[in-house]
């Protein structure tokens, strides 16, 4: 069973980084091309990815996280596994404003299309504030992912 929880558990920190890497590589590159509609159409894709995948490890993750633990003897509240906690909430933190502005760049970018008109100025002021917490929410993932891997000593 243990096998199993570490397959889950790994599968879902690669989906997490993969989707998260992804997501910002196609919301970038649509963005650049300043292309409403191949805006519109990007976020749309992004929005359901992140509601499939990411979504999905979200949620997994602490599932198998708690029951790895739990059969390794590993205390929630101390060391690696604390500070892996303390990471993974900073990471909602951002994460969840990241899904809201992505629909709100969806819908921004679908209402200049249909009016063939520019992005506006809110739809920039969203996309900063998006790329700006999209690092901190990765750094943290690959945080977590390193101390998942090393389990290093820190007393906490």
């Amino acid at each position: 069973m243990y096998d199993a929880l570490l397959f889950v558990h790994v599968i879902g920190a690669c989906v997490l980084l993969g989707t998260g890497a992804g997501i910002a590589f196609f919301m970038v590159m649509s963005n650049r091309s300043r292309d409403p509609a191949l805006i519109a159409h990007t976020a749309g894709i992004v929005v359901l990815a992140d509601i499939v995948f990411t979504a999905t490890a979200v949620v997994a993750q602490p599932v198998t996280g708690y029951l790895l633990a739990e059969r390794a003897g590993w205390p929630l509240l101390e060391g690696w596994v604390l500070v892996s906690l303390i990471l993974y909430a900073v990471t909602g933190l951002f994460w969840l404003p990241v899904v809201w502005i992505q629909i709100q760049l969806k819908r921004l970018a679908e209402q200049a299309a249909a009016v063939d008109r520019p992005l506006p100025e809110r739809y920039h002021r969203l996309y900063r504030i998006w790329f700006a917490c999209g690092f901190p929410a990765f750094a943290a993932v690959l945080a977590i992912v390193w101390l998942m891997l090393t389990k290093p000593d820190m007393p906490i």
